[in-house]
């Protein structure tokens, strides 16, 4: 069995188990390795994140797929966790391009990843439901044949349609067009989670640490979730910790941030050891 095909095994073994388990969401090597010292069976990568750390906002105009997946494999060679990864769109409208992606992902030792159903058109924010689904059919047909774990995300709550009896329809659909995990960021409570993981056949993600309300693992398991992400909101701590350091030292000249912040040498111990040879 090869590297990839073993990731891919246990990714694929956690969602058959029981209760919940959380997937935190890195947005470069560094922060893929912190995470993976802290004992996480796998990780998935955040768009939102990554733009971030590029000085851009996290929108389909700013973020390309060749710079999303070079940050995913950048993310996938630093550790031997399974990574998945959050793939937009699939950086374009027509079905053949989401498959062409998620090949490519596979391609970086990706396995596993995320196609959704927004357009990044504030006009037309969302796929039309029969095109949602082919783009969904096309990504799993490319799936299949390789090590990777395919999840369709119905965005709706996200983009203000927040008619729950769609967004079920529509994770209904992406799970008869073949998706292995179903994912509706932005429902509005706990009810609305448990509905959805009773309506649907396949595990479900649901993403903490946003806006809105914020649930225990132990009770969205109760809910039936399957899987947990935290999506950009890391990286949005990270940066609150560094602006909070900033206005301190800004404000009154102080340095007691760094009472809290990581020992050099704890982080040094979690970098790669690899150097350089280039000094001639």
């Amino acid at each position: 069995m090869s590297e990839q095909q073993d990731k891919f095994q246990r990714f694929e073994n956690l969602h058959d188990r029981e209760g919940a388990f959380v997937i935190p969401n890195p947005w470069d090597a560094g922060s893929a390795r912190l995470l993976e010292s802290m004992g996480f069976d796998a990780l998935a990568t955040t768009s939102a994140g990554y733009a971030f750390s590029k000085g851009k906002r996290d929108s389909f105009a700013a973020l390309g797929r060749d710079e999303i997946l070079e940050n995913a494999a950048e993310i996938v060679a630093a550790i031997d966790l399974p990574v998945s990864a959050d793939l937009e769109d699939g950086f374009g409208q027509a079905p053949e391009t989401c498959a062409q992606t998620i090949r490519m992902a596979s391609q970086t030792g990706l396995i596993g990843g995320s196609i959704e159903d927004a357009t990044g058109n504030p006009d037309t924010p969302i796929y039309d439901l029969s095109l949602a689904k082919e783009r969904v059919q096309a990504a799993a047909e490319a799936a299949k044949d390789l090590p990777f774990l395919l999840t369709a995300r119905a965005e709706g709550f996200l983009w203000g349609q927040t008619d729950l009896t769609d967004t079920i329809n529509r994770l209904q659909a992406f799970s008869e067009a073949g998706a292995d995990v179903l994912y509706a960021p932005g429902l509005p409570d706990i009810e609305a989670i448990r509905t959805v993981c009773t309506e649907v056949d396949k595990p479900v993600n649901v993403v903490m640490g946003l806006t809105g309300p914020r649930y225990t693992v132990e009770q969205l398991s109760q809910a039936g979730v399957c899987r947990i992400s935290v999506g950009g909101s890391f990286a949005r701590a990270a940066l609150g910790a560094l602006k909070r350091a900033a206005e301190e030292v800004k404000t009154y000249g102080s340095f007691d941030y760094a009472e809290d912040a990581m020992p050099g040498s704890e982080i040094s111990n979690l970098m790669a050891p690899e150097k350089c040879d280039n000094r001639g």
